[in-house]
């Protein structure tokens, strides 16, 4: 293998050269509105790149639902899977001395929401000094950007990996995670992964798991004129609300793992949509509200999903109409297991290198209150994975942004871990 340090000079000067075309491909991705459903456009574009620019052997499929749904950590989805590819791709040219290092983003960002929250077009990302803004900037077209020209400097600078590298760009991150699963089903396994979700620099140690439901309240409707001989399904909704604060309270009162001890409030229950009523004039007879709850590690998720029900039911009784109306609770969405990585791992050794090549510190490591397809490696193939980023603010917000000086650092971390795991040879010829 070449002298590491001599092969690091020469790499992050291929970063620095590439820069600009760095930031037009970040550019680039940002105005692909790849909303849950609208992937696919941002997605054969990206397949494109690495096959053409990069030269790395690119598999294009799309989740088999019948075959991932016997899979522990599958989620069930609420939309077909059609025309919706996910990306893989692999280095051709490698060799074999090192270990094999997989580099993985999802493409999927949620909704804009109303535009009022934001300054500029969410979909034409605007830089304004060292921020650029946009929908998905922060998560995580800019970790995308980052992994693939982290790669692109390696080859640039005459070097390839000395064991297989893998590139992953997947779907449905957002929602289920089936993406990453769907890759992992169809045999896309390395010796560690890293995703580059943005998290201020630091690594990822733990993360909570997520599930999804969706309540729906029924009331009686009428014409306002006999309002007060109707049911309001919205009003009789704020009880089911009440019920969910109440169990939140609750969940974070419990006895916490370690890495959750001093954390504030590290478990939330968030009311998401409320769908209800369709005319000023017409009291509304249902109501629909849909939310995320978090669970720690160790915790299984069908457990909350059927505690979360229990307490719900239970806790409107008190009101008459409910308590003979009961809500229907159901669960789609995201059935995630919470999960965690070890601090003292060769992987977090090896980025903790290369974090401290760029930042001239040691790494930092956090907990994380969110969910991410790490968990998907560590629970289920006995993989190392960890989540490391850049710095931005508004995540699912009016304005995203993501800081454009730690794109450039983390791209200069992703090439250093890369050369550091897999090693690296010359290119054949190349005699640079």
């Amino acid at each position: 293998m070449p002298h590491l340090q001599n092969a690091l000079t020469d790499i992050h000067q291929a970063i620095d050269n590439h820069w600009e075309e760095q930031l037009d491909f970040l550019k680039e991705i940002g105005r692909f509105s790849s909303t849950l459903g609208n992937e696919q456009p941002l997605q054969s574009y990206i397949a494109d790149y690495l096959e053409r620019t990069l030269d790395m052997e690119v598999d294009r499929f799309t989740p088999d639902v019948k075959k991932l749904s016997t899979h522990p950590g599958f989620s069930i989805p609420e939309h077909p899977y059609d025309g919706r590819e996910v990306v893989a791709a692999v280095s051709k040219s490698h060799g074999s001395s090192g270990s094999s290092l997989l580099f993985q983003s999802h493409i999927d960002v949620v909704p804009p929401g109303s535009l009022r929250f934001w300054s500029t077009n969410p979909w034409d990302p605007v830089q304004r000094g060292n921020k650029l803004y946009g929908r998905g900037m922060q998560d995580m077209k800019s970790g995308a950007a980052a992994m693939i020209f982290a790669y692109r400097a390696i080859r640039e600078a005459g070097y390839e990996p000395d064991a297989p590298f893998m590139l992953q760009t997947v779907i449905e991150e957002e929602c289920t995670g089936n993406g990453a699963l769907a890759a992992l089903d169809r045999g896309w396994h390395s010796d560690a992964v890293l995703i580059p979700e943005p998290f201020g620099m630091k690594a990822s140690t733990s993360q909570v798991g997520v599930v999804w439901f969706r309540i729906t309240v029924l009331g009686a409707g009428a014409h306002t004129e006999r309002a007060s001989e109707a049911v309001n399904a919205i009003e009789k909704s704020y009880k089911v609300i009440e019920a969910l604060k109440s169990y939140e309270q609750m969940i974070n009162k419990r006895d916490r793992p370690d890495a959750y001890k001093n954390h504030p409030h590290p478990l939330n229950i968030n009311i998401g949509t409320i769908q209800s009523g369709d005319w000023p004039s017409s009291v509304p007879a249902e109501a629909v509200i849909e939310g995320r709850a978090g669970l720690f590690p160790g915790q299984d998720p069908a457990a909350i999903k059927k505690e979360l029900q229990a307490w719900v039911l239970d806790h409107v009784k008190e009101d008459e109409w409910l308590a003979s109306h009961p809500p229907d609770v159901y669960f789609f969405g995201f059935h995630a297991e919470g999960a965690e990585v070890e601090k003292d791992s060769p992987m977090m050794e090896t980025l903790g290198r290369a974090h401290e090549t760029i930042h001239k510190d040691a790494l930092s490591f956090q907990p994380i209150t969110a969910t991410t397809d790490t968990r998907f490696y560590t629970l289920y193939y006995d993989t190392p994975a960890t989540c490391y980023g850049p710095i931005g603010g508004n995540m699912h917000g009016g304005d995203e942004w993501v800081d454009l000086e730690s794109v450039k650092q983390v791209t200069k971390v992703y090439a250093a871990f890369l050369a550091d795991w897999c090693g690296l040879k010359k290119r054949e010829g190349d005699h640079s």
